[in-house]
């Protein structure tokens, strides 16, 4: 019997999800995406050298008492705007850094959208790049992203400690305070995930390939 191989090209005809108008308005998209958030993120960078900088900075203790609140309710703030004149190096360095690091993880998104519209535009989505493709981004994105969190709350912990929001009470617990959203980690498992998943598929299509 004469074994054949499927083609990795879809077979035309019916209705597509993605058509290939819709892949190029995606890639103009993430392109244009991808170069208003960096004018953004190198704008907010130069910010930090110099002339005043305004941010939001973690509060970890109880003594700024909120008031004006119902009576037998109490609360305290866990976050201050504060403007500083100018950043010392050590913050600005780190934020800086932070602001770099998230910006490479979102670019990893929007090369991953702009390379799968790529593929769909020529209808080839699967092919022996795509795992890597994939789980490349994934982990880009898990990583810098979770980096850059880390970075910038450490930075916003040492400027409150700096402008006294932070300052230690004795008998009073002290513990590290900080936004971290865990959403761009989950996601980049997820593409490492999917990206395994891809090449277990391959490798089964390799494993039935000729069969039919």
């Amino acid at each position: 019997m004469k074994l054949t191989k499927a083609d990795a090209r879809p077979q035309s005809g019916g209705k597509k999800f993605v058509s290939r108008a819709d892949a190029v308005v995606l890639m103009i998209a993430s392109a244009a995406a991808a170069f208003a958030t960096t004018v953004m993120t190198v704008s907010g960078l130069i910010g930090y050298t110099g002339g005043p900088v305004t941010l939001a900075l973690p509060v970890a203790t109880t003594e700024h008492a909120a008031t004006g609140l119902m009576p037998g309710v109490t609360g305290h703030f866990t976050a201050v705007e504060a403007t500083l004149p100018a950043l010392p190096s050590g913050p600005a360095a780190l934020l800086a850094w932070a602001a770099a690091l998230n910006q490479i993880g979102f670019l990893a998104v929007l090369v991953l959208v702009f390379l799968l519209a790529y593929r769909l535009r020529s209808e080839i989505l699967f092919n022996p790049g795509s795992a890597w493709t994939v789980g490349s981004c994934g982990a880009v994105l898990a990583l810098f992203a979770t980096t850059g969190q880390i970075l910038d709350a450490i930075a916003r912990g040492r400027l409150a400690e700096m402008i006294g929001a932070n300052t230690r009470i004795p008998g009073e617990s002290h513990s590290f305070a900080a936004d971290f959203n865990i959403a761009p980690l989950m996601l980049g498992l997820v593409l490492m995930l999917v990206a395994g998943a891809f090449q277990y598929g391959r490798r089964l299509q390799h494993d039935t390939d000729g069969l039919v």
